[in-house]
């Protein structure tokens, strides 16, 4: 089955012994998504949907992106799902910190772009958030149950990669998951499948006010809740192979070794994601500068990460640009060469058509097999040429992410914006929230133990 007329992917990545290894297909990536959404019976109205050849529509994929940072790992997610050609729809659950540029490119890769936002929502999840502002990522996460014009779902983090078609996760009942490595008798939520509720919604909003969660999380939260999994039933005990940690692996290395090869889904766990790694395009591996893999096994997800987002998500930037749908005043893409300043403009440089003849080595959002375009340089290391600078025009900036693209390195960081105290109470007054970031609930602890002291 197509995966749909904006992506179309043919590829397997196996795990051997000796390695990763990558076996490329075809792959074609562009148009534009309808402007009418779909309007669904019941739960959040999706702020984009794009029309996909699905064998199943009723059931989808999802994952949450909090932040810009966050959407980088959810671009190379949903570019790996479509690699694989999955029979279910893509959806991406944001929040308003998402700039209009990344839900552009969001757009291009998922067929539903649902914004929650935990101030404007029904009383009873105000209420909740109120209660517990600790759980805000918690209780976004916990959204997803409201996604009621899908009949069942599979949730996968943004810091997972899926390495071949997992459709047959949609055959197992709610919940299940797969064992955590740190403590097997409970799950890890990086992936499950579940069934949209509004009443279930409920019951965990009710549970997340009384009970708050043992680790502060989702995790411990969900855990508590289907509290059941590890005795009730062994079918929704999930396979390791479908949430494989990639920075555990090496704790067993002979279990890795036999059972590695049958990997299908891999989990970056731990405070360094793959985005935090500056890349190599030349040599096609992470630069072990600072925090280095902390095994082989983890450098190959690690460089895989890196190959999907250099030839799948990059030139979603060019594609955007190139038709005009460019960000609300404040975001920005700049590619240039590593410690230069971001020029306001491609001085010097044509810009870049849709329709173009690509840059050699990067695949052109508008390309077909049989172009010019080689397909097996879709899961290359790609030469760029710093001499093809890409930026949107000024007042395009990002807030968030900081993406610097040259010949010998890539790297996405974060943005670090000192606000005035004005501008930090009207941010929480119009429920901008950084979760994930400075306003997350450790280090406002922090703060609060410092003015106790």
């Amino acid at each position: 089955m197509p995966a749909g007329p904006e992506a179309e992917g043919v590829g397997t990545a196996t795990l051997s012994p000796a390695g990763l290894e990558i076996h490329t297909g075809s792959w074609r990536s562009g148009g534009s998504p309808p402007t009418a959404p779909l309007r669904p019976p019941a739960g959040p109205r999706p702020l984009h949907s794009a029309r996909r050849t699905m064998s199943v529509t009723d059931q989808a994929f999802v994952t949450l992106a909090t932040n810009d940072i966050y959407c980088q790992g959810a671009l190379v997610l949903g570019q790996s799902l479509r690699r694989h050609r999955p029979t279910r729809k893509l959806v991406v659950l944001i929040t308003p910190q998402v700039s209009s540029l990344l839900r552009a490119i969001l757009s291009k890769v998922f067929d539903e772009i649902i914004e929650v936002n935990l101030i404007d929502s029904a009383d009873y999840i105000h209420l909740a958030f109120l209660k517990r502002p600790e759980l805000g990522v918690t209780l976004i996460k916990l959204h997803c149950w409201t996604l009621t014009h899908y009949s069942k779902c599979v949730f996968l983090d943004a810091d997972t990669l899926v390495l071949s078609n997992v459709d047959e996760l949609f055959d197992r009942g709610e919940f299940s998951a797969a064992p955590d490595p740190g403590w097997p008798d409970c799950f890890n939520s990086g992936v499950f499948v579940f069934q949209p509720s509004l009443h279930t919604h409920k019951l965990l909003l009710q549970h997340a006010t009384e009970h708050g969660s043992f680790d502060g999380a989702d995790q411990g939260l969900l855990n508590s809740f289907f509290r059941s999994w590890s005795t009730a039933d062994i079918q929704k005990h999930l396979p390791f192979i479908y949430n494989l940690s990639t920075n555990t692996t090496y704790t067993y290395s002979p279990a890795f070794k036999q059972f590695g090869s049958s990997a299908k889904v891999v989990h970056f766990l731990g405070s360094t994601k793959p985005w935090n790694y500056k890349y190599n395009p030349q040599s096609g591996s992470v630069l072990e500068q600072g925090s280095a893999p902390s095994s082989q096994h983890q450098a190959a997800f690690l460089n895989l990460w890196w190959t999907i987002y250099q030839n799948n998500v990059l030139p979603l930037y060019q594609s955007v640009q190139a038709g005009g749908a460019l960000a609300a005043p404040g975001h920005t893409l700049c590619l240039s060469d590593v410690g230069a300043p971001c020029a306001d403009s491609a001085s010097g440089a044509g810009e870049p058509c849709a329709n173009s003849t690509p840059t050699p080595g990067v695949p052109c959002a508008n390309s077909a097999p049989g172009s010019n375009q080689p397909a097996q340089g879709l899961l290359e290391p790609t030469h760029l040429i710093v001499d093809e600078i890409l930026s949107l025009p000024e007042g395009c900036r990002s807030e968030d992410v900081d993406l610097a693209v040259s010949v010998s390195q890539i790297s996405i960081e974060e943005k670090v914006k000192e606000l005035s105290p004005e501008e930090e109470r009207r941010k929480w007054e119009e429920g901008r929230i950084d979760y994930m970031g400075k306003d997350a609930f450790a280090r406002i602890q922090e703060k609060l133990d410092r003015f106790l002291q």
